[in-house]
C-alpha cells in the first residue's frame, strides 16, 4: 500500500476531517461540534505562526539521533517544542467550558497539565543537553504512570469510571477492580505511541487529528448527555492538530516534541476511560499501536536471538516502522500520507462496527 499514487496529502485531510465535523454537526443537530472544531483551528494557526518566530528567537532547536536514518540529519536544528502552541489552548477551553462536575474539571486540567511538564522538561533537557535524549526513559515512564495512577483513581472515587467495558452492539465485558490497571495502561501506552509515532514531518499530528475527530463522532453517537462535552472537546483537539500541522507538515518547519506528543496521547487515553470508548480507540488508534508494536518487536527479537545466537537479528531494517520504510526508498511524505489513510479507513471500521450491530 506504501506508494505514492495510494497516498493523501494535508489539504484531503483537511478537507475530508473539516467534512465529518461539519457533517456531525448537521446530523446531530448541535452548532458547537462545528464552532469548537473552527475556532480551534483558527487559534492554532495563529499562535503557530507567531510562536514559531519566539522559538526561533530563543533557539530551541531540535537535535537529531546520531543512529537515525541519515536524511534526517538536514533537519538538524528544526525548531521544536511546537506543542507549546496549542496544549495551552486546550487547557484554557477546557477551563471555560462547563463539564458538569467541577472536581472532574480540576482533575482534568491538573493531570494534562503533568503530561504537558513531563514533555516540556524532556524537550527543554535535550536542547540545554545539545543531544536528543532528555530525560531517562524510566524517569519518564515512572512520572506518566504516577499520574495516570491518580488520575484513574480519582475518577474511581468520582464514581466515573465504568468496570463494564461496552464492545460492539450490547455486548459487555465486565473487568471488575482490573479497569483500573487497564486505564492507566491505556494513557500511558497512547501516550508513548504518539510519542513513538512523531518521527516523520506530518505524521503523528495528523493521525492524532484523525484519531480526535473519530473519537468525537463515537462519543456523538453514544447518545448520552453527560459524554458530548468530550467530544466537542475532542474535535477541538483535531482543530488544534490541524492548524499546527500547517507549520509541521513536510518539510516540517517546527516539530511539536514530547510536549505535544505525550500529552496528546495522554488525553487521547483519558478521553477513552472517561466515555468508555476502549473499542473504538483501538481502531483509531491503529497507526499507534503498529508503530508500537514494531518497536516492541525489534527489541524484543533482537535481545532473544543476541541470547541463543551471541549475534541480535533485526526483523525491520530500523524501528519505529516508518523508518524502515524510509530506508527502503520510500519518500517520507509517502509513507505519511499512507499512513493518515490507513488510520482513516480503521476509524471507519470502527465506528461502523461499534455501532451496527
Amino acid at each position: 500500500m506504501i506508494g505514492k499514487n495510494n497516498s493523501i496529502n494535508s489539504k484531503f485531510l483537511f478537507f475530508f476531517i473539516s467534512a465529518i465535523i461539519f457533517s456531525a454537526s448537521y446530523f446531530f443537530k448541535d452548532y458547537k461540534v462545528f464552532l469548537y472544531y473552527v475556532l480551534s483551528l483558527i487559534a492554532s494557526l495563529v499562535t503557530s505562526r507567531k510562536g514559531l518566530q519566539l522559538i526561533k528567537k530563543y533557539n530551541l532547536l531540535q537535535k537529531i539521533k546520531e543512529e537515525g536514518p541519515r536524511e534526517h540529519k538536514q533537519k538538524e536544528n528544526t525548531p521544536t517544542m511546537g506543542g507549546i502552541f496549542f496544549i495551552p489552548i486546550f487547557l484554557i477551553i477546557i477551563l471555560i467550558c462547563d463539564i458538569g462536575i467541577p472536581l472532574l474539571k480540576g482533575t482534568l486540567l491538573i493531570t494534562i497539565f503533568t503530561f504537558f511538564l513531563i514533555g516540556l522538561i524532556d524537550d527543554y533537557l535535550s536542547i540545554k543537553k545539545k543531544t536528543n535524549l532528555g530525560l531517562m526513559s524510566q524517569e519518564k515512564i515512572i512520572m506518566q504512570t504516577l499520574t495516570a495512577i491518580i488520575f484513574t483513581i480519582f475518577l474511581h472515587y468520582l464514581g466515573l469510571l465504568n468496570n463494564s467495558i461496552l464492545l460492539n452492539g450490547n455486548q459487555i465485558i465486565n473487568v471488575k477492580h482490573f479497569i483500573i490497571p487497564i486505564s492507566v495502561i491505556t494513557i500511558v501506552g497512547l501516550s508513548n505511541a504518539i510519542n513513538l509515532t512523531d518521527g516523520l514531518d506530518g505524521l503523528a499530528i495528523g493521525c492524532s487529528a484523525i484519531s480526535f475527530c473519530s473519537l468525537g463522532v463515537e462519543i456523538l453517537f453514544k447518545n448520552n448527555s453527560d459524554y458530548i462535552i468530550f467530544s466537542l472537546l475532542c474535535f477541538a483537539l483535531s482543530g488544534l492538530c490541524m492548524g499546527f500541522l500547517k507549520f509541521n507538515q513536510y518539510p516540517a518547519r517546527v516539530f511539536m516534541g514530547d510536549t505535544g506528543s505525550l500529552c496528546l496521547g495522554a488525553i487521547l487515553g483519558i478521553f477513552c476511560v472517561i466515555t468508555n470508548s476502549f473499542f473504538t480507540t483501538f481502531f483509531i488508534s491503529t497507526i499507534f499501536i503498529i508503530e508500537t508494536m514494531s518497536v516492541i518487536t525489534q527489541v524484543s527479537i533482537f535481545k532473544i536471538t543476541k541470547y541463543f545466537y551471541k549475534k541480535g537479528k533485526r526483523v525491520f531494517l530500523m524501528a519505529p516502522i516508518h523508518h524502515h520504510y524510509e530506508l527502503k526508498g520510500i519518500k517520507e511524505q509517502n509513507i505519511v500520507g499512507n499512513f493518515w489513510l490507513i488510520n482513516i479507513i480503521a476509524s471507519i471500521l470502527g465506528i461502523v462496527l461499534k455501532n451496527s450491530f
